[in-house]
């Protein structure tokens, strides 16, 4: 049957994550137009194809048990020099992203993955280019602010063109967004 490439995040909606997807590839990201905007929770992990039945139906219980919160993303940060990586940090929601993504990869799941580094929500902006254009996407994007409400997460699958589509989306449990999770406010971007 194969093997398939996967990977589990959280959609950053629109028209932020066409904004930051956009930026990404002007700073010279070239994989940038393959890649939804997103906050990894599953990072690229090969599995048998013969397995994503199984896995699709954890994803449903992880997701079943979850409940909306709000996520809100400001400013910068970088992963340099362990990692070459310039992301917008999650300023809140990391710890429901930090308790979806343990469960995701649970030992008692289809998926346990280990992690090459501890996990850090965050949404990437710039990955594996020459320095000047990490410091560009460091200090341009220094001000970016956005919030919505997350109400679920997806599994995608990375074609053979290098591009991740999306395979199925799991809403949480709970259709009951807290009142300070209901807001959606647009992204700001710095001016150019």
């Amino acid at each position: 049957m194969g093997t398939v490439t996967i990977g589990v995040s959280i959609a950053v909606p629109e028209p932020h994550g066409s904004q930051l997807q956009v930026l990404r590839t002007g700073f010279g990201d070239a994989a940038a137009h393959g890649i939804p905007t997103h906050v990894t929770l599953l990072p690229p992990t090969e599995i048998d194809a013969g397995v994503l039945p199984a896995v699709e139906a954890h994803l449903a219980e992880v997701a079943a048990a979850g409940r909306p919160f709000p996520m809100k993303l400001s400013g910068t940060g970088t992963f340099r020099p362990l990692s070459p990586v310039v992301f917008v940090r999650v300023v809140e929601g990391a710890a429901a992203c930090a308790w979806l993504q343990k469960r995701v990869r649970s030992t008692s799941g289809p998926v346990p993955r280990e992690l090459q580094f501890p996990y850090h929500p965050h949404v990437t902006v710039a990955h594996g280019i020459d320095e000047a254009a990490m410091d560009r996407a460091f200090e341009e994007l220094s001000d970016y602010e956005a919030q919505w409400p997350c109400t679920g997460f997806a599994l995608y699958e990375q074609g053979a063109d290098a591009v991740w589509r999306k395979l199925r989306e799991f809403p949480f449990g709970s259709g009951v967004v807290p009142p300070q999770a209901g807001r959606v406010e647009h992204g700001t971007l710095p001016a150019r």
